[in-house]
């Protein structure tokens, strides 16, 4: 049991070594758009990202979409990170994304969880795609009048006993 115990503390510790290892010592286009992935920035901010299958399109990438999340806080879009890292420098976007909070569904607590390279190589990649494009629709409150796609993302209906 102990022999056990000891080898999946080694193993942890392996582990850990290894992923520490893996990101560089300084900022880099390439790891930012590494963390783009891997932090699924583009999941929902680059339009047909998760259509098709992954595959990143520079003339689109991390420009935001027009198709909402509605839910009890009303209407969100996933805002275009090319506007927002174009209006800061590299030194303001950690400042910001140590901070910001977002409506739902965006998990800005996992944008806070980034280290200080990571959102440094983030910044440096958003801004390497080039010309921004146009900002997304704004949020629509609840009850409001929406004139764009979205998906529903309502809390649970529970079962009646």
């Amino acid at each position: 049991m102990f022999r056990s115990i000891l080898l999946a503390a080694a193993s942890l510790l392996c582990s850990a070594s290894l992923v520490q290892a893996n990101e560089p010592s300084a900022p880099s286009v390439d790891y930012g758009k590494t963390v783009s992935i891997i932090g699924g920035c583009n999941d929902c901010h680059t339009a047909g990202y998760n259509e098709s299958a992954g595959k990143i399109d520079p003339a689109t990438a991390l420009k935001g979409t027009s198709v909402g999340w509605q839910g009890p806080w009303g209407t969100t879009y996933p805002v275009n990170l090319r506007l927002l890292a174009a209006t800061m420098s590299e030194d303001d976007w950690v400042k910001y994304l140590k901070t910001f909070t977002a409506r739902p569904p965006m998990p800005f607590y996992n944008v806070q969880a980034l280290d200080e390279i990571q959102m440094r190589s983030l910044h440096m990649y958003i801004v390497s795609l080039g010309d921004p494009g146009n900002p997304a629709p704004d949020f629509v409150p609840p009850g409001g009048t929406v004139k764009t796609p979205y998906t529903v993302a309502a809390p649970p209906t529970m079962p009646k006993s």
